[in-house]
């Protein structure tokens, strides 16, 4: 979800939600899954040797993403690909792709397949501005732009919610749970109901697979790889699956893949509360602008009022567009607008707070259009495709557990020392009541020469997660962005320190030869 936010939908438009963005780390350690994938054959040949159609991205007079990929000369196919790969004569998908061709030919390296998280993030769109962030070793790429299976222009998957996405806050007491419960047995059962024979196959397994018959379908001997948040864990899984097809691999923003599950905010808290006492510290700053308080104490004083006025309800808006939410809601407001310490993100979180602070206090509101964007985002089901298949891959991938009472007693646990983000971080959510999956979740057993990228102050992928992948791939090398609140950050936030380094591994293949460290750059 981006939670919210994937680094694309962060760089496309002002408004994101994507629990990509949510991936953290969690004491539960799943159970190994063995070796790598076989060989093409046994029925899939015909899925690797397929000829791609290439044509025009434009898919009518509104695509505004298919004319910005045919200016900058790109053009898009559908790969088709398996439902059931223990099944390969049986129903069949696509996946929708773009591909921005190498125009420095002599040198070209090879094709590089990104992905911008989620999970269900879309990535058909970004080539053009993935270009210009590689400057001049973009030439020397042709960029892949792919929609994972279900997402996007690829096969759909939607199970009708009535709300855009599945992370919500166990709110401020027992009866705030309960309608949590309530509703994500309803999520669940919606989705069953309406998507049961195709659920068991939404997984990261089965997107790595459908990456390799990309792979293979290009007519290439390997594919280079470049995944952001939850596309960091897709990239590690790619290269345990399909060791010796991958060539140069960068994942930004990295958890630590043993401790992926449906739970991945636990452990979030500190993070976030750090970031959010950074935003406040800058909202001070601006009191002129946002109302918020003239010290940084005064301004989380002012958030936790609005928490509190949220229980009984804080209508936002005017008539006809008045969205009312509550504070299992308003805690994920908060949560998905600090994902990044940029000036333009901590001046939205400003905007929308202040509204907020004046409905707590029973005065009219008027919304933005992009705040507007962002509560039908969340608290609409206009999202719904997007937040079916973000749940529908989590829950596909590890078991969560099925009690509700070990939610809340986690919640209650952690609300004593994390009031706003234990609720929400520890909350339950439909993977609860979802079918177990197919496979056990894949373990790290091969090396891959990997760089990976991380802030120290990520709040949604901790750095240790990024240490602990560093460790388990003793070949690869991690680039440590210092004193930075910031989820994602090649490409997208300014750091010429670590744009260089990464443009530079890309150009030559060579890894440093150190871990290294970049500071966040002042202005």
């Amino acid at each position: 979800m981006t939670i919210i936010g994937s680094v694309a939908a962060r760089r496309v438009s002002a408004v994101g939600l994507a629990l990509a963005a949510c991936l953290t780390a969690n004491p539960t350690i799943p159970t190994a899954f063995a070796s790598a994938e076989p060989t093409p054959g046994a029925g899939l040949d015909r899925y690797y040797r397929q000829r791609l159609d290439w044509g025009s991205c434009v898919q009518g007079p509104d695509d505004t993403t298919g004319r910005d990929l045919e200016k900058a000369g790109a053009q898009c196919a559908d790969v088709t690909v398996p439902l059931d790969y223990s099944d390969p004569r049986g129903r069949t998908i696509t996946v929708a792709m773009s591909r921005l061709k190498a125009t420095d030919t002599r040198r070209r390296v090879g094709p590089l397949l990104i992905n911008f998280g989620g999970p269900g993030g879309t990535a058909l769109g970004e080539p053009p501005a993935l270009r210009k962030v590689m400057k001049d070793v973009g030439a020397r790429y042709d960029i892949i732009g792919m929609d994972p299976r279900f997402v996007g222009r690829s096969t759909p998957l939607d199970c009708q919610w009535p709300v855009g996405h599945s992370v919500f806050s166990a709110g401020l007491g027992r009866a705030g749970f309960d309608r949590q419960v309530a509703l994500h047995q309803d999520l669940a059962a919606k989705c069953r109901a309406t998507n049961a024979s195709v659920l068991p196959h939404v997984s990261t397994r089965n997107t790595a697979r459908d990456m390799d018959v990309i792979r293979g379908a290009l007519g290439e001997r390997k594919l280079s790889y470049l995944g952001y948040s939850y596309g960091s864990y897709l990239g590690t899984v790619y290269t345990q699956m399909f060791p010796g097809r991958h060539d140069r691999v960068v994942l930004d923003g990295a958890p630590d893949p043993r401790r992926y599950t449906p739970r991945l905010m636990r452990g979030v808290e500190r993070e976030n509360e750090r970031a959010l006492a950074d935003w406040a510290v800058w909202a001070a700053r601006r009191h002129a602008a946002y109302g918020l308080g003239r010290t940084p104490a005064q301004v989380l004083a002012t958030v936790d009022r609005v928490v509190e006025a949220s229980a009984r309800g804080l209508p936002l808006g005017t008539a006809p567009d008045v969205f009312r939410v509550d504070d299992t809601q308003v805690p994920t407001l908060i949560f998905g607008g600090i994902s990044e310490d940029t000036d333009s993100a901590r001046a939205a979180v400003g905007a929308h707070l202040s509204v907020m602070a004046k409905a707590a206090k029973g005065r009219p509101t008027r919304l933005s259009p992009e705040f507007k964007e962002y509560l039908k985002a969340v608290v609409t089901g206009r999202n719904s495709p997007t937040g079916s298949v973000q749940t529908a891959i989590l829950c596909g991938d590890v078991a969560a557990p099925r009690d509700p009472e070990r939610y809340w007693r986690d919640i209650e646990r952690s609300r004593a020392a994390h009031p706003l983000f234990g609720p929400l971080t520890n909350n339950i959510g439909p993977c609860a009541f979802w079918d177990r999956p197919r496979e056990e979740p894949t373990q790290v057993r091969q090396d891959a020469r990997a760089l990976i990228v991380s802030a120290t102050g990520d709040p949604r992928t901790p750095h240790m997660g990024a240490v602990a992948l560093r460790g388990l791939l003793p070949s690869s090398r991690l680039i440590t962005l210092e004193g930075a609140n910031q989820h994602g950050v090649y490409g997208s936030y300014g750091s010429t320190c670590v744009d260089e380094k990464v443009n530079a591994y890309l150009a030559t293949g060579e890894l440093p030869a150190a871990d290294g460290t970049c500071v966040k750059q002042t202005g």
